[in-house]
């Protein structure tokens, strides 16, 4: 019991980047456990699988629309897991540094659902992948990975990583070398992989520029509003100080002819002021 406790405590308080990294690895192990316990009774773990990925069959993910979710949590084999933890990881720890943990979390779900939207899109709607739609599955992180990648490499495109035996690269060349490939990858083979990837990473890059723009309108309101009330300050200023005078003005008028002498303007002006 210590053992799930510490593991419940340590996912509690994790940042947001490690729980996404956890529920990776524990999905992954948890299926690969259970496919083992499962064969010794016979009992193939593909067939609960299938319900957890995402089928490019329209009809199929109305039947079960939360595969656009668990698709992403789902990996084929320990290669293809660690590989999308390693870029999640990167990716991640450098978004965290520019954004919050809200937003890294939105990036990944969002960034998977645009990849899994695009790649229905395309075996549905593109000729040549079209006699593939019926058994076309998607699976990984990958696209939510990329999301989160593009959107920090679009947020510091000019960020330099230093790259063992190459030296120091961009993230933004970085970016774009890896969709280039995606992109000319896509006729050779896991072309929905390939598709699911190119979702990820649109989704992280508009994102990332939606954000910006914001940023800057509201930059740009609270000058706008800082400039305001240092006018407003000023102009309430001088309204007080012309207040005061003419106060001044008027005790003195009656310290020398007395108060029958002020006018009913004058009158009405000391009677507010002596209110506040």
């Amino acid at each position: 019991m210590s053992f799930i406790n510490n593991i419940k405590r340590e996912f509690g308080t994790a940042n947001m980047l490690n729980k996404l990294i956890y529920i990776n690895v524990f999905s992954f192990l948890f299926l690969n456990i259970f496919s083992v316990i499962l064969s010794l009774f016979l009992i193939d773990i593909n067939s609960i699988k299938q319900h957890l990925i995402l089928p490019s069959n329209t009809e199929e993910v109305i039947k079960k629309p939360w595969s656009l979710i668990s698709y992403m949590f789902i990996h084929e084999n320990f290669i293809h897991l660690i590989f999308n933890l390693i870029w999640l990881h990167f990716g991640g720890k450098l978004f965290l540094q520019y954004l919050n943990q809200k937003q890294l979390l939105y990036t990944y779900i969002l960034g998977g659902l645009s990849g899994g939207i695009l790649f229905i899109i395309a075996f549905n709607y593109l000729p040549a992948l079209i006699p593939f739609s019926e058994n076309a599955k998607a699976l990984g992180a990958s696209a939510s990975v990329l999301a989160i990648f593009f959107a920090i490499a679009t947020h510091i495109p000019n960020y330099q990583v230093n790259i063992p035996f190459i030296g120091y690269v961009k993230l933004k060349h970085i970016a774009l070398i890896y969709i280039t490939l995606d992109f000319l990858n896509i006729p050779s083979g896991n072309a929905g992989g390939h598709i699911a990837h190119l979702g990820g990473a649109i989704f992280g890059f508009i994102y990332i520029k939606k954000f910006n723009q914001k940023s800057v309108k509201n930059e740009k309101s609270q000058f706008y509003t800082y400039l305001k009330n240092i006018f407003n300050f000023q102009k309430s200023n001088i309204k007080k100080d012309y207040k005061v005078k003419e106060i001044d003005l008027i005790l003195e008028k009656i310290s020398k002819s007395g108060y029958n002498s002020l006018t009913k303007t004058e009158k009405e002006l000391l009677f507010k002021s002596s209110k506040k």
